[in-house]
């Protein structure tokens, strides 16, 4: 029989051997900090329509980049004339329009074939693709740089040169940008090559890209300069001065982190209107002609075909519309997680 001595220890021995694992369970976890980019981050991953958006944006400079192995492994490439290949008889009718529905699409070509000439549509798209993402990367970084080192400049220093480069970023922006594109191109590219010579692609390339940046840069600049302008009275930066940094040291360590998001979020929109630019170019005459594939100079043959084969229009209509919805969505979702705040 049990004594109540030896209920009553057993109990209390019990009760101690369970102490510490009630402790254990009780103690609260540490919350772990996390950086604001890490924040950011997880802001954003929340985000459905920006990580569909991202997904999509990532697919198109994949494809663009392994563009010359995807061609290689479909079998086709932009240049040749399949229509006068003996391979390929009846690719084309008496009208040089694709034989069959939807603009010629078979197993052998995918998106069809354009008319006239008879090249493969799937891969001019893709080397199109290509071209227009490269130069409109090229573009858009020599933007940002050069429109983040004139607005940090204006910005901080203020006085005589805040009034001079606004001055100057005031007469580019008095520039109506889709003339002089349309009357400047000619002339850049007449600078280095005689007009009975005809323009490499590299030297229209090189053109483009210079102007478009000559006309590209003002919006960001003056967006920065806002900025710069409110942040530079802040008691971080004031305490900056005080303790005796240099100017350089302020504007990296101090400044420029805070003013990451609008240049980012100003990067994403000024890079699909680039894209759009560099088509509207295409489209014109201006820009690359044959026989560099290009989305604006498949534009310009669509539309003298559209009728006859709306369907040549379509592929690069829906692949151009995609990739400018999807960085603009990309764009706010990236604002959204940077700033909480200005949420949708």
């Amino acid at each position: 029989m049990t004594s109540p001595i030896d209920i009553e220890g057993s109990g209390t021995s019990a009760a101690a051997d369970d102490a510490p694992d009630r402790d254990k369970a009780v103690e609260p976890k540490s919350h772990e900090g996390r950086s604001p980019g890490q924040l950011m981050w997880l802001r954003f991953k929340r985000d459905r329509t920006g990580v569909v958006a991202a997904c999509v944006v990532i697919l198109y400079f994949l494809v663009s980049a392994l563009a010359p192995l995807i061609a290689k492994l479909y079998g086709k490439d932009p240049y040749t004339l399949y229509a006068q290949e003996p391979e390929y008889p009846f690719l084309l009718d008496d009208f040089a329009m694709p034989t069959g529905s939807f603009g010629g699409m078979s197993g052998d070509f995918w998106f069809g074939v354009e008319p006239k000439l008879g090249r493969d549509v799937f891969t001019m798209l893709l080397y199109g693709m290509r071209t227009s993402l490269y130069m409109a990367v090229v573009v858009t970084l020599l933007c940002v740089l050069t429109g983040v080192i004139i607005g940090m400049i204006s910005g901080f220093f203020g006085g005589r040169v805040d009034y001079w480069l606004g001055r100057i970023t005031d007469f580019f922006l008095a520039f109506p940008q889709q003339l002089f594109f349309i009357a400047f191109m000619p002339v850049v590219t007449a600078m280095f090559v005689s007009p009975q010579d005809e323009t490499p692609t590299y030297l229209r390339a090189l053109a483009i890209t210079l102007v478009m940046w000559f006309l590209g840069w003002m919006g960001l600049a003056r967006l920065v300069r806002s900025s710069v302008l409110t942040l530079r009275e802040r008691e971080f930066v004031e305490a900056a001065k005080v303790s005796g940094a240099s100017p350089w040291r302020i504007v990296r360590k101090e400044i420029l982190p805070n003013i990451v998001t609008p240049i980012l979020v100003q990067a994403t929109y000024i890079l699909p209107s680039t894209i759009l630019s560099i088509a509207f170019l295409s489209y014109i005459g201006v820009g690359f002609v044959e026989p560099t594939p290009d989305w604006g100079r498949m534009f310009a043959i669509g539309a003298d075909v559209y009728e006859q084969d709306p369907m040549f229009m379509f592929f690069p209509g829906v692949a151009l519309v995609v990739f400018v919805l999807s960085f603009n969505l990309l764009g706010d979702s990236v604002r959204d997680a940077f700033d909480p705040k200005t949420g949708r």
